[in-house]
């Protein structure tokens, strides 16, 4: 599967200290390597109803996370996978009577899109689900081996007793997590399984379900083990970063993570574990069952500078749980039509493009940025200097770290 283009990066003159990120395996905060290579992999989208706000943001944050991380020297290798084939994505296909495999293209490529106007920098390596079912099988092979794995009626599960990854990211109690697994595409309460919280590896072939030939049988994977053989192909056995949005700590990072440390007998599968908050409209959850979905596409058609999308985006600490309202995307494009102005004229404002990058090295502080950048903006253009010359260290400042141009 092909990621989309490029998105040039504009150089820095000034050194950059290496991130510091809360990690929500350990709880605290930690310092990422730099000056050397290291490894992100980001959960990507199962491809119905993208790319909502939901995505964008998680997308952006780690897009702003690669930017700071790259320019305090490290050499980044991206992944990111596409679900593109799974329960949700099938009952979407049956429910509007469409193949699941034009829902999937369509909506993927409709990410690619959106993720280019955003100016969100391509994984090098951007993985389907299908694409990696060889891979997928191999790691069930691998599992089998190390007993990890029972029948029942034909599925293959992993056995949770096998691993202490459970709790090691989400830190819920057992209760808790049989509750979101039954929520979140799990099956707690199927008879046959040895415990409720054991992960489907392998759906055997059923009456008009997709399905591929293999060594276990013909059928389709399950959702974490497709992660663990994506990230440990094309990462290896241990990553830098995990990331995604803050419901995948459990079950989809803590189960992924017990998969691929068995497989592979190493600890840990992630060093660090980060999330993004969740995003709601004018005061409710944003979700698809409810049907209030703000999409990227749709404000880019109804001629919606993307940038505007972005910093509304940015306004937001990637942590925090944030609303989307149509009054911030209005003061972002205000905010952004100042930003360009100023930097098509002459300053005498000092620059202050160290305090972005450390605002940003302060796990992603992208509103005390971005408020760095008003203030700068601000002085800049009350100096009423010509319009003939562009402050060029500032835009690039702000074009390398924080992806607005």
């Amino acid at each position: 599967m092909h990621s989309w283009a490029p998105v040039p990066i504009s150089s820095l003159n000034a050194p950059v200290d290496a991130p510091r990120v809360y990690d929500s395996a350990s709880q605290d905060f930690v310092v990422l390597p730099s000056h050397t290579a290291v490894n992100l992999y980001v959960c990507g989208i199962t491809p119905y109803d993208a790319t909502h706000m939901g995505h964008a943001a998680t997308y952006v944050a780690f897009d702003t996370l690669f930017r700071i991380w790259s320019a305090s020297g490290a050499t980044v290798r991206y992944t990111q996978n596409v679900t593109d084939i799974d329960d949700p994505l099938i009952e979407r296909a049956n429910a509007t009577k469409r193949k699941w495999e034009d829902i999937a293209l369509e909506q993927t490529d409709l990410f690619r899109q959106d993720m280019a106007a955003l100016r969100v920098i391509p994984p090098a390596s951007f993985i389907g689900a299908v694409e990696s079912i060889p891979l997928v099988v191999e790691r069930v092979k691998d599992l089998m081996e190390y007993g990890c794995v029972y029948n029942v009626d034909g599925d293959l599960y992993y056995d949770m007793t096998t691993t202490d990854a459970l709790g090691s990211v989400a830190h819920l109690s057992r209760e808790e997590m049989i509750a979101i697994f039954r929520e979140r595409g799990g099956d707690p309460d199927r008879e046959g399984k040895r415990d409720p919280l054991d992960a489907l590896l392998w759906r055997h072939k059923r009456p008009h379900d997709p399905s591929w030939p293999s060594d276990l049988g013909p059928g389709r994977p399950g959702w974490h083990i497709e992660c663990a053989a994506i990230a440990l192909e094309y990462l290896g056995t241990t990553i830098d970063v995990q990331g995604g949005g803050s419901d995948l700590k459990f079950p989809h990072h803590e189960m992924s993570t017990a998969h691929a440390q068995s497989a592979t007998k190493t600890s840990p599968f992630a060093r660090t574990f980060m999330h993004t908050g969740m995003v709601g409209l004018n005061g409710k959850k944003m979700s698809k069952s409810l049907g209030n979905l703000v999409f990227v596409s749709k404000l880019r058609a109804e001629g919606i500078d993307p940038m505007a999308i972005r910093l509304t985006i940015l306004s937001n600490h990637y942590r925090s749980d944030w609303e989307w309202f149509s009054d911030n995307l209005a003061k972002a494009q205000i905010r952004l039509a100042n930003w360009r102005l100023a930097f098509s004229r002459a300053s005498e404002v000092p620059d202050v493009s160290a305090d972005i990058a450390r605002a940003l090295t302060d796990d992603l502080n992208t509103p005390k940025a971005l408020r760095l950048v008003d203030e700068w903006v601000s002085a800049t253009l009350e100096q009423r200097t010509p319009e003939d010359v562009t402050s060029k260290l500032m835009a690039r400042t702000v074009d390398s770290l924080l992806g607005i141009v």
